[in-house]
């Protein structure tokens, strides 16, 4: 299922990402000791071609003696090291795996070998009093690096706002490993840019140091000053089959060349996200926290011109067709400033 170990294999942080499969042989979960006792969790390529977590992690161990530095670990780090089978190809998933970050507890889909490991890997974590858990994941398109929370609560805010001041909290979708860790510790999701950008690795590797470095984490409110919390309202997804593609003529949907610049930009009502083939209906699916169709209230065709309905906050538009495909083309977000003074409930 995987492999548990407790020691980083001999030459291991020389390798990049699509190297990993051929040392490791698949999902692994190394266990390092440090001078604090409750670990770190970091989990890295969730997705495949998704390497930022890879490239942080080995450029933060090699400073530690785990790593062949010379300082001690401050805190132990349990280390997943995610779809190696994926990344070996660069792909986010291989035809016929599910997406890792959508199989952990909770999760909505049919359940496979992969969700039986994400249990156990959160079982693994819950009785090593796991102090805080880090998800660590590239964008497709042009976003600022954010941080994701599942919870309104001070303490995963206050890890999330290390990060970025721009922080994103969402319910769906479910089964994504910070979601279920954050049962268990506060817990954030790291979007660190684009593939490729050594900001992000830098960012990344910085961030989870840290971590590394807390003794505690605060329990004082987190000052409105300090983050700009977003809600993700809806997840809009391209139907099967819909065709699409951008700047382009003959299909069903013809998206804007330069649709991913609305990417976290507050957008009015009647912006357009480019034009429709076809005059029946809104070609998306547009489904709420509750699972409910809700792509009139977000989408509507004038003229032949796909529109925004009401004002609202694009996150993740990409070019990249295949992510498209097997994700979403974006998720819709509004300000969620005021609910920080409910920042001690779960919400």
């Amino acid at each position: 299922m995987y492999a548990e170990l407790y020691e980083l294999p001999e030459g291991l942080l020389d390798l990049t990402a699509g190297k990993l499969h051929a040392m490791l042989g698949g999902p692994s979960l190394i266990h390092l000791q440090g001078r604090r006792e409750a670990p770190l969790f970091v989990s890295v390529l969730m997705h495949g071609n998704e390497d930022v977590g890879w490239e942080a992690v080995r450029h933060l161990l090699k400073k530690y003696q785990p790593g062949g530095g010379e300082q001690e670990l401050p805190r132990s780090l349990s280390l997943f090291i995610g779809n190696t089978s994926a990344a070996e190809v660069n792909m986010r998933r291989l035809a016929g795996q599910p997406d890792y970050n959508r199989v952990w507890p909770g999760s909505e889909l049919p359940p496979t070998a992969e969700h039986a490991m994400m249990e156990s890997i959160v079982d693994t974590m819950a009785h090593k009093g796991v102090f805080a858990s880090v998800d660590v994941h590239n964008n497709t398109g042009l976003n600022p690096h954010y941080a994701c929370v599942n919870v309104v609560r001070t303490e995963s805010l206050h890890l999330a706002a290390m990060f970025s001041r721009t922080v994103v909290y969402f319910t769906r979708p479910k089964g994504v490993q910070s979601m279920a860790m954050t049962e268990l510790c506060p817990a954030v999701t790291l979007e660190c840019g684009k593939v490729g950008q050594m900001h992000g690795v830098d960012h990344a590797s910085e961030f989870l140091d840290a971590c590394l470095h807390l003794a505690q984490h605060p329990t004082h409110a987190i000052s409105p000053h300090d983050i700009d919390l977003f809600h993700t309202v809806a997840i809009v997804k391209i139907p099967p089959e819909v065709s699409f593609g951008f700047g382009c003529k003959n299909y069903d949907l013809c998206l804007l060349d330069d649709l991913e610049v609305l990417n976290f930009r507050e957008i009015p009502a009647g912006t357009s996200f480019g034009r429709v083939g076809k005059p029946d209906g809104i070609p998306l699916d547009v489904k709420n926290e509750a699972n409910h169709d809700v792509a009139t209230r977000y989408f509507a065709v004038a003229h032949g011109e796909l529109l925004t309905r009401t004002p609202v906050m694009p996150s993740m538009l990409t070019r990249n067709e295949a992510v498209i495909r097997q994700d979403c083309l974006c998720y819709l977000m509004e300000r969620y400033d005021l609910h920080l003074e409910d920042a001690g409930e779960n919400l």
